[in-house]
């Protein structure tokens, strides 16, 4: 008579004595896995684009120490930023010096993969503010 044994959900096995999973459990992992990266996978998009616009305001804040610091030296405000020695924007950040004058300087800053751009007016207060919501 050939050795049959009865696994653990009653049905019986013949001659094997190895455990292993059935494809009923490998789909029902595997199905598991694919709903919670779902999940995950956006939440990860939306984690980025505010790391890249944390990168576009920190870029901004760069820009005005290193004007005040231009300006210390030149009395006047930088028209571009080849002029600030020491200033260099994170990667992918654009950012541009859009007035300078004796009194003040705006520059605005973004990044492709961030959802908002973002405005520096030396004259106002709150100096930095977001200018758009992109999508």
């Amino acid at each position: 008579m050939q050795n049959q044994r009865t696994n653990t959900h009653g049905r019986a096995r013949h001659g094997s004595t190895e455990g292993g999973f059935t494809l009923m459990e490998i789909l029902a992992a595997i199905t598991i896995i694919a709903i919670m990266a779902a999940v995950a996978i956006p939440r990860f998009a939306d984690f980025r684009a505010v790391a890249y616009d944390s990168r576009s305001q920190q870029d901004l804040r760069n820009l005005a120490a290193a004007q005040e610091l231009y300006r210390v030296a030149n009395e006047h405000y930088a028209a571009q930023i080849d002029e600030l020695t020491g200033f260099t924007s994170s990667d992918g950040v654009d950012i541009r010096i859009q007035s300078a004058d004796l009194a003040a300087f705006s520059a605005a800053a973004s990044h492709p993969g961030g959802r908002h751009r973002f405005a520096w007016n030396s004259a106002a207060r709150p100096p930095l503010t977001k200018t758009e919501t992109g999508g």
